[in-house]
């Protein structure tokens, strides 16, 4: 028989087996140690299964019980578990093709690998659009110009009409159906192949023209603008002709018969240097003439170019001397006409002195 165990006073310690941890000194701690301490909380704890075997008288105290106490003590330990470590970085194995791998940030590589192709494939058929567009576009250009040229120099839109050639400026000796005739010779061609610069001087060449302005009318005519060359005086020829001279000495046409409203100029056309030079002094005379004036001469005579001699309708003669100063002189002359009607010749030669018989 084995003696009773004492009684131990309470709060008093005992031994710890080995493995039990704080919650068992509590318990220790507030174990009751006679009948009275049954149903007494301890203050602040809350009443559980531990408590309520703390509350239980105590066994006698023995081998047995200090097993029980410990089996007991191991139930109500809640079982630690063990904390993770901290392990280093796992190594990745290298990527391979077709082998999906996780990247630091959570993404696998698959998914940034079908990313980047996509953005490569948007910017490929972006650049193509631009490129098929750019194409595009300058072909686009590249016909309309074809086009433009097509109806400008080619297509029958802008040949040239016969029908809408327009001359004018032609005065009394230009032969409008010549000038006519040349301008037509472009019928069909477009407007803008017309050589205007050779249809001009091809005008030019004839005679009685002067100047030329040839203007396109679009869409299918030409505009004719002549400057014709009017002649001052028949010079009388060889054969019983008259040489119609104008103003600047060129031959604008011949008659059999002067004109008359033409005076007739008393010199040759020889070869004659002095004869050429009276002509044009006799020439340059009647061509500052007004017409009025003009329109009352009959006859020019010029022996000399410092002689030229003018006889108007009612016989009086006007002295002009050479060609120079012909403006003034032509003033002084008319005044002296109203003034002196009764003057038979006038002089002007000198027309800062004029003199009148």
């Amino acid at each position: 028989m084995r003696p009773p165990a004492r009684p131990r006073a309470a709060g008093t310690a005992r031994p710890r087996p080995a493995g039990e941890g704080p919650a068992q000194q509590e318990y220790d701690g507030q174990e009751a140690t006679g009948p009275t301490a049954r149903g007494v909380r301890g203050p602040g704890r809350a009443q559980g299964p531990a408590q309520e075997s703390a509350q239980r008288p105590a066994a006698p105290a023995g081998p047995g019980r200090r097993q029980d106490d410990a089996k007991a003590q191991a139930q109500r330990r809640p079982v630690e578990q063990p904390a993770p470590r901290a392990s280093a970085p796992e190594m990745l194995p290298a990527s391979r093709p077709g082998t999906a791998r996780a990247t630091s940030s959570g993404i696998r590589d698959d998914v940034v690998s079908d990313q980047l192709a996509d953005r490569l494939a948007e910017r490929t058929a972006m650049a193509r659009y631009r490129m098929w567009r750019r194409i595009g576009w300058t072909a686009l250009a590249l016909a309309v110009t074809a086009g433009l040229v097509w109806v400008t120099f080619f297509s029958p839109l802008l040949a040239l009409d016969p029908e809408q050639v327009q001359v004018s400026g032609q005065g009394t000796t230009v032969d409008v159906e010549q000038v006519r005739e040349a301008v037509t010779d472009e019928a069909g061609v477009p407007l803008p192949r017309i050589d205007t610069v050779g249809l001009r001087e091809e005008i030019l060449a004839m005679n009685a023209v002067k100047n030329v302005a040839i203007t396109r009318a679009w869409p299918d005519g030409v505009t004719v603008r002549l400057t014709s060359r009017e002649p001052v005086a028949a010079v009388p020829q060889s054969g019983d002709v008259y040489a119609l001279m104008d103003a600047e000495g060129v031959r604008v046409g011949t008659v059999e018969d002067v004109p008359d409203h033409l005076p007739s100029i008393v010199v040759s056309l020889t070869d004659d240097e002095a004869g050429r030079r009276a002509m044009n002094a006799a020439l340059e005379v009647l061509g500052a003439l007004p017409r009025k004036l003009a329109g009352s001469i009959q006859t020019v005579s010029a022996a000399t170019q410092d002689d030229v001699r003018t006889t108007l309708s009612d016989g009086r003669v006007i002295r002009w001397g050479s060609g120079a100063q012909v403006e003034l002189k032509i003033k002084v002359a008319q005044t002296l006409l109203r003034a002196e009607p009764s003057a038979r010749t006038i002089d002007v030669s000198s027309p800062a002195l004029p003199v009148t018989r």
